[in-house]
């Protein structure tokens, strides 16, 4: 027998074979889980709010203030939107998150509420090399979703420290604290909540700072 007596049929086979390989592999392809879809990032804003009532001052007698870092607790110092079905116990979404930490984006949002109040010379963030009076310290105590009660609920507590610069003593500190129910309850209602109760804190934190400067001893006073 001649040796190309074979050679149709073995075409044949690796042809069959061929087809067999790629009918298989689009099976499997079929079978792995696809790709998980990006995470919908938000943002942390406040809006403009309303400048606290307060006699004018000139820039000889207002003080400066230079606003920290924003720092944040255990837990709360990720990008991660938190939320509580269990009391102590956090949680987080899982395809939904902030575009940068709460503590970092608050920062700015501090720096400009409290400047708007126009008790202070000036005002700005620490990074600004800013010569100040006063120094503001905050901290996020916490920032969640709590789900039990419905509508769900946003709860925000920022602690602030005031100080001067001048003898580094501590001035006064104070805790704000605001709940704000959610108008859906998933991320998207958490996130608008949160924004609420954001505009409401540093509105209170911007005219606790502008009380604490009017009640500050001037320059030369006894």
């Amino acid at each position: 027998m001649k040796p190309s007596t074979f050679a149709a049929p073995r075409r044949a086979l690796l042809c069959l074979a061929a087809a067999l390989g790629m009918v298989l592999a689009g099976g499997c392809a079929g079978l792995l889980p696809k790709g998980a879809p990006p995470p919908a990032v938000y943002v942390l804003e406040a809006a403009a709010g309303t400048p606290a009532k307060a006699p004018p001052v000139t820039a000889a007698t207002a003080p400066a203030l230079v606003v920290n870092p924003t720092r944040a607790a255990p837990g709360f110092d990720s990008q991660h939107i938190i939320y509580v079905r269990v009391v102590h116990q956090l949680e987080h979404f899982a395809h939904s998150e902030w575009a940068d930490t709460p503590a970092r984006m608050l920062t700015p949002l501090i720096v400009s509420a409290i400047e708007r109040t126009g008790r202070f010379r000036a005002v700005g963030a620490a990074t600004s090399g800013l010569a100040s009076d006063l120094r503001l310290d905050t901290e996020v105590l916490r920032l969640q979703q709590e789900f039990g009660d419905t509508p769900s609920r946003v709860r925000f507590s920022l602690r602030a420290t005031l100080s001067d610069n001048a003898t580094r003593q501590v001035i006064s500190w104070q805790t704000f604290d605001q709940t704000v129910p959610s108008a859906s309850d998933d991320p998207y209602g958490g996130v608008i909540a949160a924004t609420l109760a954001v505009e409401q804190v540093l509105a209170q934190l911007a005219d606790y700072c502008a009380l604490a400067a009017a009640s500050r001893p001037r320059a030369g006073a006894p």
